[in-house]
């Protein structure tokens, strides 16, 4: 088994599906979804490849889950040398004046309150590895017409990691904020439907490109 441990909340398909992959083959990854089938297909193409995984079929919101799941993690690894959130809500697209009050509030909880509670959980297992690094995904939709629950909520998200970012060098700990090229993910399909898919960036090539920026 790797020495190595990589947490990836938001694996079960797309850019976090892709990360798990690349990461397992010098990883042990922890993969954190809601999606139990996705993540069972995830941790076959893992074993095909040779890569060991531990399935985590639980939804980022719900805090005491994480917390025992971090603890689990603290007493089997001892700590965690990446961590890769990729869990996002993509709320539908909408006029400000109508947005739907539920697409909201999961908007807020998911993109950015399980953020903030799950920085100070995980923080301290970066922490405890050589090199403890932290990386999150950028998506500037912020103030375009019909992105305001994503956009708004996904810029909180990666303000509350650029303040991370200036803060963790104190504890050694790495925390990137990357943008990747566009994909034909399930979210960009919500947003962009009809759209010729055929010129974007695939999630793998995405995953090792982004890696090979930070290795």
């Amino acid at each position: 088994m790797p020495d190595k441990i990589a947490l990836v909340t938001g694996a079960s398909r797309g850019l976090g599906a892709a990360f798990a992959e690349a990461l397992a083959r010098d990883h042990h990854v922890v993969a954190v979804a809601r999606t139990t089938g996705a993540l069972e297909e995830l941790d076959d193409r893992i074993q095909a490849s040779g890569g060991k995984a531990t399935l985590a079929p639980m939804d980022v919101n719900v805090s005491d889950a994480m917390a025992q799941l971090c603890r689990s993690i603290f007493d089997r690894w001892g700590h965690v040398d990446t961590w890769v959130h990729t869990a996002i809500h993509a709320a539908p697209l909408s006029p400000a004046a109508h947005m739907d009050a539920k697409d909201w509030d999961k908007s807020v909880s998911t993109n950015v309150t399980a953020t903030g509670k799950l920085i100070p959980m995980i923080e301290p297992l970066l922490a405890l590895a050589p090199a403890g690094r932290a990386i999150f995904l950028d998506d500037p939709r912020g103030g375009q017409k019909f992105f305001g629950a994503y956009g708004a909520t996904k810029a909180a998200q990666i303000a509350v990691a650029q303040s991370w970012q200036a803060e963790a060098a104190a504890n050694g700990v790495q925390v990137h904020i990357l943008t990747p090229s566009p994909m034909p993910t399930a979210t960009r399909a919500r947003f962009f439907p009809g759209e010729d898919r055929s010129g974007l960036a695939s999630p793998s090539d995405e995953a090792a490109r982004l890696l090979a920026k930070i290795s």
